[in-house]
Formats: structure tokens, C-alpha cells, sequence
């Protein structure tokens, strides 16, 4: 298989990947309980696996879980891309792994626990935040893989880190290095226009 298939291949199967979660998101919303066990079936391993990285007891690690589900419950109704679900549940997830390392040695400490209803609060406010976060970098890769292949790499190439200079991203994309600011200008002007981004944009004026 060549490259450009194994690349279709892929995104194929991200596609459908896609389109199963969203499903699955959207009727677990709706209330449907099948669902929703669907969702914890699928995503479960990925949280006890994190747990396992960060060394948690089984104990803790079943704390983590529930918790990381209770916080989804809590956002389900926000969640506007599934694409961006496995990154939150990811960071959700190490999160409240380190709540739950803190926790065990502030316990050590000082003998006694920490202020529950202050965590309650702080991680609300964090889970809603990483959401965001996890939601727009979803929107922006779509939005991006919208463009057509060139202006991917260049756009690629001028978010790099360290800066790739403008006379290397000319000679490697074969265009004159003057057209480099115009190229890029109309390719951010695609992404602002992109539906994925402007419903980000919409809801965050809501």
C-alpha cells in the first residue's frame, strides 16, 4: 500500500471513528443509557492506563475514574466536537491523578485532608476550561485539514517551533518567498471562516 493510500486509510478510519462517538455522545446526552455505557467502555481503558503511568493503587485509580465521569456527565451537554473527547478525558484524567497525589501527600503532611468543597469548585471550573481548550484544538485541526495541501504545510512550516525562515519555506515549497505573507493571510482567513471555528466563535458570545 502506498503512502497516500495508508494516509487515506487513516483518515478514513478517523472519520468513522468520528461519526461512532458523535453518535454515541449525542444519545448518551439524550439519555440513553446504552450509550453512555458505550462511551465508558471505549474510554476506559485510556483512563486506567493513565492511572497505571502515574503508579495509583487500584483504589485510587477506581477515584480517579469516577471522578473523570462525573466531570463528563457534568460537560456533556458542551461537548460540540468528539473529536476533542479523547484529549479532555487525557488531561482530565491526569488532573485528578495529581488531585489525588496531592491530596495523599498534603494527608501525609499535615494529618489531615483538604477542603473539599474548594477542590469541588477549583476542578469544575478546570475540567470546563480543558474542554475549551481540548474543543478548539480539535475545531483548528479540522478547519486546517480543510486547506488544500500546500497551504497545510505552509501554515505547518510558519507554526513551527524553532521558526523555519521564510527563504527555506520558499525553496522547499517552491514559491517566491514575497508571496509567502499573502498565501498565509488568505489561508488564515479560510480558517476564520471555517464552520468549525465560527461555531466555536458563536458559542463563546452566547
Amino acid at each position: 500500500m502506498s503512502v497516500e493510500a495508508a494516509g487515506g486509510a487513516v483518515l478514513s478510519d478517523s472519520v468513522r471513528d468520528g461519526s461512532v462517538v458523535a453518535d454515541l455522545v449525542f444519545r448518551a446526552r439524550n439519555g440513553d443509557q446504552r450509550a453512555w455505557d458505550a462511551l465508558v467502555d471505549r474510554y476506559a481503558p485510556l483512563i486506567w492506563s493513565i492511572c497505571r503511568t502515574r503508579r495509583l493503587g487500584d483504589a485510587d485509580a477506581q477515584d480517579v475514574g469516577q471522578c473523570v465521569w462525573l466531570h463528563l456527565v457534568s460537560h456533556l451537554g458542551r461537548v460540540r466536537d468528539p473529536a476533542a473527547l479523547p484529549g479532555w478525558l487525557a488531561t482530565t484524567t491526569k488532573r485528578e491523578c495529581a488531585r489525588v497525589l496531592r491530596r495523599a501527600q498534603a494527608t501525609q503532611a499535615t494529618g489531615s485532608g483538604p477542603d473539599i468543597e474548594y477542590l469541588a469548585q477549583e476542578q469544575a471550573s478546570t475540567a470546563e476550561q480543558e474542554l475549551l481548550a481540548a474543543e478548539r484544538h480539535a475545531a483548528l485541526r479540522e478547519a486546517l485539514m480543510d486547506l488544500p495541501p500546500a497551504g497545510q504545510r505552509l501554515m505547518a512550516m510558519l507554526a513551527a517551533d524553532p521558526p523555519v525562515p521564510y527563504a527555506e519555506i520558499g525553496a522547499r515549497l517552491g514559491i517566491a518567498v514575497g508571496s509567502i505573507g499573502p498565501t498565509r493571510a488568505r489561508c488564515l482567513d479560510r480558517l476564520r471562516r471555517h464552520p468549525a471555528l465560527a461555531a466555536l466563535a458563536d458559542a463563546g458570545r452566547d
